[in-house]
């Protein structure tokens, strides 16, 4: 007696069929070796001039990297971009938590675009200390411009040292200036000592603020509105708008109290709102008017010259600082002083006096 056959699911699978491989194996493949392919300065250079802007993520991953051996290739780079750097207007932005700056930087740069410009976007995002882990969802919080092709954004991480932020995001400029945008956008992601180094590398610094100045002029660094070449409120819009101009009454009050700007320019204070675009072309034409005064009395070529300067002695001060960790005598050093701090046998002081001492006696030429 035959055994019944056993009945087959309508959803199985014949033995002669077997699925198709879901991967790509062929397109992951030549994916890898795109990754691997290493690109040639001049090949690089020449991408740049074209306005090639894959090739300017690339060029700007090189500076940003940290191996010793992409370094010359770098420098390379950055001294052949020079000649066609320097025309850009750099524009510093930093606001409060919550004031909107994506939505800001968004409605003003499609702005800048619609007015013929080219832009580039590089914002600093804050590394996180324990996991150097950043920020880099600029691309997702601006949709729009990020699809444009006469736009360009790069989310860059500090590495957690304002050494970093400058030599990575001031290269990046020169770059991006090079590539053919002419107007660049630095963006602070966080808060804290970052907008010190952004407004180091900037021409104009604006400060972003939200209505109900009343309670965060207490909440604000004096130092951060000192720098700030312009104040703008933003979310200026429906039942915001008395409170939106209340407020910029109370900030241009605030800041006749500062001290006149070296650059002759009188601050300003504006309002906005990025949702409902409105504003926004007297913002631009308020950065536009400030360009031309500070080119006319000498004041930007002077502020961009004192920038190199410093930012020449804060690199310098990071490489000897980077250099001193890296040595391995030093490292050991470093390491008992911890120690001699733990125990109660040493003050920080005393550690670092010590240290400096030992660094100095080990680079010491006879």
């Amino acid at each position: 007696m035959t055994s019944p056959k056993k009945k087959r699911s309508a959803l199985s699978l014949s033995r002669g069929v077997s699925p198709p491989d879901p991967i790509n194996k062929e397109a992951v493949s030549r994916l890898k070796q795109a990754k691997k392919k290493q690109y040639s300065t001049a090949r690089l250079l020449e991408g740049i001039r074209q306005g090639d802007t894959g090739m300017l993520s690339r060029a700007i991953t090189l500076v940003e990297s940290s191996l010793p051996r992409h370094r010359s290739d770098a420098e390379e780079l950055i001294t052949a971009c020079l000649p066609m750097s320097g025309s850009a207007f750099r524009i510093g932005i930093t606001g409060v938590p919550g004031a909107g700056k994506s939505t800001f930087i968004e409605a003003l740069g499609n702005h800048i675009i619609r007015q013929g410009g080219r832009l580039a976007v590089l914002a600093i995002d804050p590394s996180s200390e324990r996991s150097r882990g950043s920020i880099m969802g600029d691309k997702t919080r601006m949709e729009v411009l990020a699809g444009r092709p006469e736009a360009y954004i790069r989310p860059s991480p500090s590495g957690g040292t304002l050494g970093g932020v400058a030599r990575k995001t001031r290269e990046t400029i020169l770059l991006c200036e090079a590539a053919g945008f002419d107007t660049i956008f630095v963006e602070t992601v966080g808060v804290g000592q970052s907008e010190t180094a952004v407004h180091g590398m900037v021409d104009f610094f604006l400060l972003l603020m939200l209505a109900g100045a009343g309670d965060e002029l207490q909440g604000i660094k004096r130092g951060i509105m000192e720098m700030a070449d312009a104040l703008v409120i933003n979310k200026a819009d429906g039942s915001n708008i008395q409170k939106a101009k209340r407020a910029q009454a109370e900030y241009a009050n605030a800041l006749h109290l500062f001290p006149p700007a070296p650059s002759g320019w009188t601050v300003q204070v504006k309002t906005c709102s990025s949702v409902y675009q409105t504003g926004i072309g007297e913002i631009w034409q308020m950065a536009l008017d400030y360009r031309e005064h500070v080119t006319g009395n000498g004041y930007l070529e002077k502020r961009r010259k004192e920038q190199g300067r410093y930012w020449m002695y804060e690199t310098l001060r990071e490489g000897i600082f980077s250099h001193a960790f890296n040595d391995p005598e030093m490292q050991k050093a470093l390491k008992k002083h911890e120690q001699a701090i733990a125990e109660g046998k040493a003050t920080p002081y005393m550690a670092a006096v010590s240290i400096l001492n030992q660094y100095k006696s080990l680079h010491r030429h006879p």
